[in-house]
């Protein structure tokens, strides 16, 4: 069973806001949940430890989110900054919480990577093994100062996304329009000093090609599909990936349907109606592939807990553990078992070796 490294994953915002026991069976999350209708995905989740040990998921990206807005936007988030870091402060004790229950080990550095490595390519039981996560941020919005963002790096913060959705305190995210402005730009100078990771996820276009210019560092797509098969802006063109190839940055493919299936309707269309399997997914790593002509660029950012449950994930897919079943898929289109290996975990876990050298 391959090693899985999944490059997407916000378990603190669904341990918090979702109120979920991550340390319980997804099964008996969904049966504590039956009868509660508050969020779309109730009784439908698809992400735990125990079902990502048995997927043998033992690195992920994990995240903090708190994004900033206006009073009255349409948009949910928090209505100052304050509030918004506060939130990501509480996630990340949600985080140190879950180390000191040996569930997780926060990967900082090469040395941890290495250790964390040895410790999971070993064949013991799996379920005694910590599950290893390196600390992002998905927009950028609760970064009041640079100090706050300095004292994130020393918290451990190693990947930043600047945006999430619509307009940002730094930069403008899906569905928005505008470049990056005076913060953004001094945000991309303070994170390329203390070697933060962009995440190019979730920036416009405008904002996507002034990060390009502008930010000298290493880059990432932690869970980013492929706008020449789904049209919309959420997506990346061909262009920006070809782009991003040259850059050295690693895809995540995302596994929530509205980025696999053309006008997806949240709510209304379902898994089955709009056809979309796992194969779905393994199209858009696949289109990565030949557009860098090689396996070296394309990985797995599930993002299966980003708001979504059964409901808007491919139909064929249960519980995270069936992440799994990309090696199979991938087989069947003609991919070697080099290549297999790269897209399940070496290519992420070779970024940040050269990341962290």
């Amino acid at each position: 069973m391959d090693l899985i490294f999944d490059a997407h994953l916000d378990l603190s915002m669904n341990a918090l806001e979702w109120n979920r026991d991550l340390r319980l069976p997804v099964k008996t999350i969904r049966e504590r949940e039956h009868g509660m209708n508050d969020k779309l995905d109730r009784a439908k989740g698809t992400v735990a430890f125990p079902e990502m040990r048995d997927g043998n998921i033992g690195l992920v990206v994990a995240t903090q989110i708190a994004r900033y807005v206006k009073p009255g936007s349409s948009i949910l988030g928090w209505n100052s900054q304050e509030q918004a870091w506060a939130q990501t402060q509480g996630q990340l004790t949600w985080y140190k919480t879950m180390e000191e229950e040996g569930e997780l080990v926060q990967i900082p550095d090469l040395k941890s990577l290495e250790k964390h490595l040895a410790v999971w390519q070993e064949t013991e039981n799996k379920s005694k093994k910590p599950i290893g996560y390196i600390l992002s941020l998905e927009g950028a919005d609760s970064i009041i100062s640079m100090k706050h963002l300095e004292h994130s790096y020393k918290s451990g913060l190693r990947a930043l996304g600047p945006a999430h959705y619509g307009p940002g305190i730094y930069a403008n995210g899906t569905d928005s329009s505008g470049h990056l402005n005076a913060k953004g730009l001094e945000l991309l100078k303070e994170m390329d000093r203390l070697n933060i990771i962009l995440d190019v996820t979730h920036l416009n276009d405008d904002s996507f090609w002034d990060a390009i210019d502008l930010f000298n560092g290493h880059m990432w797509a932690s869970h980013q599909n492929c706008r020449e098969l789904v049209p919309h802006n959420r997506q990346f063109s061909d262009e920006q990936i070809k782009v991003l190839i040259e850059r050295g940055a690693v895809l995540g493919a995302a596994l929530d349907n509205w980025m696999l299936a053309p006008n997806w309707i949240r709510g209304k269309s379902t898994p089955v109606s709009e056809n979309i399997n796992l194969e779905s997914v393994v199209a858009h790593i696949d289109h990565i592939c030949q557009l860098a002509g090689n396996s070296l660029h394309s990985g797995i950012g599930s993002d299966l807990d980003g708001a979504f449950g059964k409901e808007q994930s491919p139909y064929d897919l249960e519980t995270i553990a069936d992440l799994q079943k990309f090696s199979v898929l991938l087989k069947k289109r003609g991919y070697t078992s080099e290549d297999i290996e790269n897209i399940m975990y070496k290519n992420f876990i070779r970024f940040l070796k050269k990341a962290w050298s």
